[in-house]
């Protein structure tokens, strides 16, 4: 037989007591990436730019009110631009004002879904996702970020069309770059490497990125007296440039208040961008809050469900008054944990923060060069479509590439619904494939009992992301007196990547059990990953 273990996490009572002073800090640095961030997100959407503050703003204090998820940051985010901006185009058919409202009121719906999906207790649902289809929904995303934000970067036209054909398109964007305009959204591209390769240093760590973009290309776009608009001539070629270049906004936070038209409600593509902004961005936003948690050096688990009502309350408020859907996001949740946040009152000065600075100094964000904010959309872009996540799915299993890249190939082809659909389609499909019967993947193939002070659960059939809910339900809230959980998988024909990845967060969680695995050595590996798929040798 064979086993594995799960050390118990430390004790709650060794992390640090809440502190004002360190959450105020963490805010203080979180307002400063959020700020461009939240702009250029809204924009890449479709969006006005004051919108994105405007979600931001709502998340940090709503989201802290409605007592979400500790440390977690709520907020626009770069993994639903494509949602969004599909949902006012298609909505708009060509008037982006009324796409714009009228993705409003899809954001409405969808909040109301995401609260009764919370009432019913579905938060946990999120969690049961195959990661290789996760990673290769977001890494199409930052591949459409990237083919729709180039364009801005380098001030050329943006051409029209469907992902594919704006890759097919990306020479000829460059053919056709402003050259001013492109000498500083790569002058901000790179800051941004620059300073992800130097991030460890102790300095740079302190210092925002987008911080320092801004810092530097407001003012050479003052310097290139962008706010007026002139022509400028180099290489005998013609350039003009003017405001259109900078973020443009209204008067003040209530002028900026829009409310949803709902006049597309009865239109089935109103229901399709319903679905993706709540099944999308519940999936996101839990997927964070369980990666936030886990780095948590108190190890609490948040309460997904509450987590999840608090993320709908304030996306309805949000769609009310005109802003973006948000989600619990991870960029800026993890440089709130990595600057010593203790609690939820860190998105609360986030979220004020943000509020004072646009009540008290608007100007100053009207002087930021929308090729800036590209850069940070580009750059972000990248790192989700990197190079490590092909080479990550690969390590874990061909079958893991397969459904990453065949998730990230048909939603560039396609839409996220169905690039996600046809990836779980294809798990289930592999499952079959290797033996597994597909009655067994939709049922509880399992049985428990209990002996002394541990807990027995013995597999009479396959271990797959199907039937990983049945398993948390068996698994969730241990009695403090047991001490260890002995899963059984002598019966099983197969045991796949996300259940054994689940089973041992699940394991990472509970205070006083761990974790032990029987019968591993029965199962052949389909690679060397320690949760590598593994079936019943033939």
């Amino acid at each position: 037989m064979s086993s594995s273990s799960a050390s118990p996490p430390p004790s709650i009572r060794g992390a640090a007591a809440p502190s004002w002073t360190a959450d105020a800090r963490s805010g203080f640095l979180v307002f400063l990436i959020a700020l461009p961030l939240c702009l250029g997100i809204a924009m890449a959407s479709g969006f006005p730019p004051i919108a994105g503050v405007l979600t931001a703003i709502i998340g940090g204090i709503g989201g802290t009110l409605l007592r979400g998820a500790p440390l977690t940051i709520k907020g626009p985010a770069a993994g639903l631009i494509v949602i969004v901006l599909g949902a006012v185009q298609e909505l708009g058919a060509g008037d982006p004002v009324l796409g714009y409202r009228r993705a409003l009121a899809v954001g409405f719906i969808a909040a109301l879904l995401q609260i009764g999906l919370a009432l019913v207790k579905a938060g946990r649902f999120a969690l049961v996702m195959p990661p290789s289809v996760v990673h290769g929904m977001l890494a199409a995303i930052g591949v459409i970020i990237v083919a729709k934000q180039t364009p801005v970067l380098l001030g050329a036209p943006s051409p029209k069309g469907e992902p594919l054909h704006l890759l097919a398109a990306l020479p000829d964007t460059v053919m056709h770059a402003n050259p001013e305009v492109a000498a500083l959204g790569m002058l901000a591209m790179g800051i941004m490497v620059a300073m992800a390769l130097g991030a460890k240093r102790p300095l740079l760590q302190k210092v925002p990125a987008p911080l320092v973009v801004l810092v530097v290309t407001i003012p050479v776009a003052v310097a290139l007296h962008f706010a007026d608009p002139h022509p400028y001539t180099l290489f005998n070629h013609t350039w003009q440039v003017g405001p259109e270049l900078l973020v443009q906004l209204p008067g003040g936070l209530l002028q900026a208040v829009t409310f949803p038209d709902f006049s597309a409600i009865g239109e089935a593509v109103t229901w399709k961008y319903v679905a993706m902004f709540a099944i999308v961005g519940s999936v996101e936003s839990l997927l964070t809050v369980v990666a936030v948690d886990s780095l948590d050096p108190a190890k609490r688990s948040s309460d997904l469900d509450r987590d999840l009502l608090a993320t709908g309350v304030s996306n309805l408020l949000s769609a009310c008054v005109g802003g973006l859907p948000m989600i619990s996001e991870i960029v800026r949740s993890k440089a709130n944990l990595d600057a010593g946040a203790t609690s939820s009152r860190s998105n609360l000065v986030h979220g004020l923060l943000l509020l004072g600075f646009v009540a008290l100094l608007p100007g100053l964000l009207e002087l930021i060069p929308l090729a800036a904010l590209a850069a940070m959309l580009v750059f972000t872009g990248l790192r989700l479509a990197s190079w490590r996540e092909f080479t990550h799915a690969w390590a874990v299993g061909r079958d893991q590439f397969a459904l990453f890249f065949t998730t990230l190939i048909v939603t560039l082809a396609t839409d996220l619904l169905i690039g996600v659909a046809v990836g779980l389609v294809l798990k289930v499909a592999l499952h079959v494939a290797r033996g597994a019967p597909l009655s067994g993947l939709f049922r509880t193939p399992f049985i428990v009992r209990r002996e002394s002070a541990r807990i027995v659960l013995e597999l009479s059939g396959p271990g797959a992301f199907t039937n990983l809910l049945q398993l948390q339900g068996a698994l969730r809230d241990l009695p403090p007196e047991i001490t260890e959980v002995v899963v059984d998988l002598t019966r099983a024909p197969l045991v796949d990547h996300t259940f054994q990845e689940k089973l041992h967060r699940m394991a990472d969680e509970w205070p006083h059990a761990r974790l032990r695995l029987v019968g591993m050595d029965r199962l052949q590996p389909a690679s060397g990953h320690p949760f590598a798929v593994r079936r019943r040798a033939a």
